[in-house]
């Protein structure tokens, strides 16, 4: 039986999905923002989602919520935390920071055996150490014990073409060994030289085998079109088209269209801007957008989220292609993140962009997933079934008509866009019918 683990701030999924591909059974996903678990739901329809905030949900909630009845091995997630201003007083006490000592909570309640926090590396630096040592102190007060020395690991030494370093404490009830953290199994390939290990995929690896989004029309006013332009695959990029049994890990396998390039929506650049990025050498910065422009035997550079619309809705900042005088696509983001073809962002760049930003590069997560595994002493299994995707309707909800699709009041601030009402008022009908539908 699939070990059942718990995705506590899931975003999109890319932590679910590498725990998903370790051998865990990710029942249950409680993620606040509405487009984000709409998405989440398409791609993983055999998961639970909540779309609410950790700070009113209780493990008991979650359990019933997802029909949990057995044994929970794994809680895992990133929460935020941002608050270190503070003196005189613990920093985890900070009310910014009530979101980690919630996800500390829900380990308790849900009586986990192993736990994974994920964040950003800041919190191993300077004065950001006090927050660490605190929340491996809270961890310690209700009863689990934390793999130390805690480790911050670069997704380039997990077989991802991106330089993205992540701080993840592992830890487990205290009578059982946390676990250990995995070891590389690539080195990034502008890195020294090391014979014990192979070098991980290029740029030019992950990209190179998908047609250029310029090339078509339709993709200036959706995100996918039909096409059997593929060049030869690489070995990494034939793993993203997920074409071979291997490619699946431990995974459930998805029925999809292989022939649908999607999350390739165009950028209508400027001509001017077309030339300078043109001009921008490979592996260097373009001075007036400052981006990063590809190199196509190199890494790319860590690739952000942007802001929600709360924060001013600024666009993920993403990189310009090595070949093509553009910035990359969703998908391209995808493919130098380590998320599979047959998975699905939503429509728009900006949204998308800030899904892949966000998330955890599946690769990395299965990797951290299976160290705990081989700890619980499980043997993962591939399950028979393969798992049909959600309604496409999920992929293209604006904020209030997520909310409206999970019946809740929207939690973010909506993002002002111009809309037709026509397109409005048969997006909500849909939402509404799919929302009917899964009652």
């Amino acid at each position: 039986m699939r070990p059942i683990a718990i995705d506590l701030f899931a975003g999109a999924g890319g932590m679910s999905l590498g725990f998903e591909q370790a051998g865990f059974e990710v029942a249950a996903a409680v993620e606040i923002d509405p487009i984000h678990a709409a998405i989440h739901q398409y791609n993983f329809p055999q998961c639970k989602v909540i779309p609410r905030s950790v700070q009113n949900l209780s493990g008991s909630e979650i359990r019933r919520m997802a029909g949990i009845t057995g044994a929970i091995r794994l809680v895992f997630g990133g929460a935020p935390c941002q608050g270190f201003s503070l003196i005189g007083q613990r920093i985890l006490d900070d009310p910014r920071n009530s979101l980690v000592k919630d996800f500390v909570r829900l380990v308790g309640e849900l009586d986990a055996d192993y736990f994974v926090f994920e964040n950003v590396r800041g919190l191993t630096v300077g004065a950001h150490r006090k927050f660490l040592e605190e929340l491996i102190a809270s961890f310690s007060e209700i009863g689990y014990q934390v793999r130390l020395p805690w480790a911050v690991l670069n997704a380039s030494f997990y077989g991802v073409p991106q330089d993205r370093k992540r701080l993840f404490l592992l830890g487990a009830k205290r009578g059982l060994e946390p676990p250990h953290y995995p070891d590389p199994v690539t080195i990034p390939a502008t890195g020294d030289e090391d014979f014990s290990l192979p070098f991980g995929p290029t740029c030019h690896d992950a990209l190179d085998d998908l047609p250029d989004a310029d090339r078509f029309k339709t993709l200036l006013i959706t995100d996918e079109v039909r096409t059997s332009t593929r060049t030869a695959p690489s070995p990494y990029s034939n793993e993203m088209r997920a074409t071979h049994d291997e490619a699946w890990h431990y995974g459930y396998r998805r029925v999809w269209d292989s022939d649908v390039l999607t999350a390739s929506a165009r950028t209508n650049h400027s001509e001017i801007s077309r030339i300078r990025f043109g001009e921008t050498p490979p592996g260097a910065v373009e001075p007036i957008s400052r981006f990063f422009k590809l190199s196509p035997e190199g890494i790319s550079n860590t690739l952000r989220a942007g802001t929600d619309a709360a924060r001013g809705a600024f666009t993920s900042p993403r990189p310009i292609h090595y070949r093509y005088p553009r910035c990359i696509t969703v998908r391209e983001m995808a493919r130098l993140h380590g998320f599979p073809d047959w998975f699905r962002f939503h429509r728009t760049k900006w949204h998308g962009a800030r899904q892949i930003g966000n998330a955890v590069p599946p690769p990395l997560a299965r990797a951290v997933a299976g160290a705990i595994i081989s700890s619980m002493g499980v043997s993962p299994e591939a399950p028979f079934e393969a798992l049909p995707l959600g309604d496409p309707i999920l992929l293209g909800l604006e904020m209030s008509q997520a909310a409206e699709f999970w019946g809740i009041d929207c939690p973010i601030q909506k993002r002002n866009r111009k809309s037709g009402a026509r397109k409005r008022s048969q997006v909500e009908t849909e939402a509404a019918r799919l929302a009917e539908s899964m009652v």
